[in-house]
């Protein structure tokens, strides 16, 4: 096996590689990357056993067709230290030893043979659904938020990717929810006819997250039983999903919240960021006094002191003390693209409606704190 490819090209895969590749592992062969030439394409492929990244490069000079593995981390580290532009050279001089030269340098990598590396069945019957790669990154980012972190609640750790309606029109959903917060965001699709409802898994979502942040190809979706495969170009994402059931999400979004407090999100941000400072764990709380033309933002830490401010505001109800977790306002209100936030809340107690007033497929739900 041996094979040029130019250091940028090989770098690029090797980047997104890591997301994939978990640090520590039991099984060695699953800390590294395979690479395989075959039919005039260098094959990237890594996989934790839940998720599977593929990447083919076809800009790559074959001299002798093959396949080994090596570590992903440790190839990915010499390669950021090489100049941008300069051409690789590999060749597979043993079984367990692969060779790179570049320039003036030379490294000898330890291989694991490809007998022992996972082998998957790739069958999807489902129908492939082009989608919006701007709106889904969007859809992803509202969402992924308030996924959470508690393992025993496994089916909460990810976002429900179901079909809604609405006005006559279809539309794909992404919820997730910590019991603390919630996020909603749809994208409208006409080109769905059966789309069974999954959790796509918190790790799935960042790297997803991180492949359309990076590419411009068309993104396509497709689904069997337990697994989702996005398709960007050469590269494929193959994700188990989450086996367990989504909570009915519909029954904590409030409806009747009129108290309306409309604040600018930018001043809101910097006043929760300023009075925060105070809090040396950031874990207190941020009390918030609304008046009719402005919030008192405050926040009284018994190891570091207290900080207060206020900001213009309109509130079109009598005055009201609530409280928030501050990390969780603050992800909220980055993910709000108009320049105002408007809040519909009930009382101090109640959860709290966040709406984005350019974007009306996406909304928030948060949880007031007891201070």
């Amino acid at each position: 096996m041996q094979f040029v490819i130019k250091r940028d090209i090989l770098l690029k895969s090797l980047n997104f590689v890591q997301g994939v590749v978990e640090k520590k592992n039991t099984l060695p062969i699953l800390s590294n990357v395979l690479l395989q030439l075959k039919d005039k394409k260098l094959s990237i492929i890594a996989t934790d056993l839940d998720i599977i990244f593929y990447d083919e490069v076809s800009d790559v000079k074959i001299i002798n067709e093959g396949s080994t593995t090596t570590s992903a981390a440790i190839l990915f580290d010499i390669l950021r230290k090489i100049s941008s532009d300069s051409e690789l050279n590999f060749e597979l001089k043993s079984e367990n030893k692969l060779s790179l030269k570049s320039k003036n340098a030379d490294f000898n990598l330890l291989c694991l043979p490809t007998d022992n590396f996972p082998t998957f069945a790739d069958e999807f019957e489902g129908q492939e659904v082009k989608l919006n790669n701007n709106r889904f990154l969007k859809l992803l980012n509202k969402a992924k938020i308030s996924i959470s972190n508690d393992d025993t609640r496994h089916y909460l750790n990810g976002i429900f990717l179901h079909l809604t309606e609405a006005h006559g029109r279809n539309f794909l959903t992404g919820v997730a929810t910590d019991s603390h917060r919630l996020s909603s965001s749809s994208l409208e699709i006409d080109n769905i006819t059966d789309f069974n409802s999954l959790i796509l898994p918190r790790k799935t979502a960042f790297q997803l997250c991180s492949l359309l942040a990076e590419s411009a190809s068309q993104l396509t979706m497709q689904t069997s039983d337990n697994k989702i495969k996005f398709t960007l170009g050469s590269i494929k994402l193959i994700s188990k999903v989450i086996d367990g059931k989504f909570p009915d999400y519909k029954k904590v979004v409030p409806t009747a919240n009129d108290k309306i407090l409309t604040v600018a999100s930018k001043d809101f941000i910097d006043s929760i960021e300023r009075v925060t400072s105070v809090s040396l764990d950031r874990k207190e709380g941020v009390k918030l006094a609304i008046s009719k033309d402005n919030v008192q933002l405050s926040v009284n830490s018994a190891n570091s002191g207290e900080g207060n401010e206020k900001i213009n505001a309109e509130f079109n109800s009598e005055n009201i003390n609530i409280s928030f977790n501050s990390k969780y306002l603050i992800d909220i209100a980055s993910e709000v693209e108009n320049k105002n936030l408007k809040m519909n809340l009930k009382d101090s107690v109640s959860p709290v409606l966040i709406e984005d007033l350019s974007d009306k497929n996406s909304y928030f739900v948060i949880m007031p704190m007891k201070i």
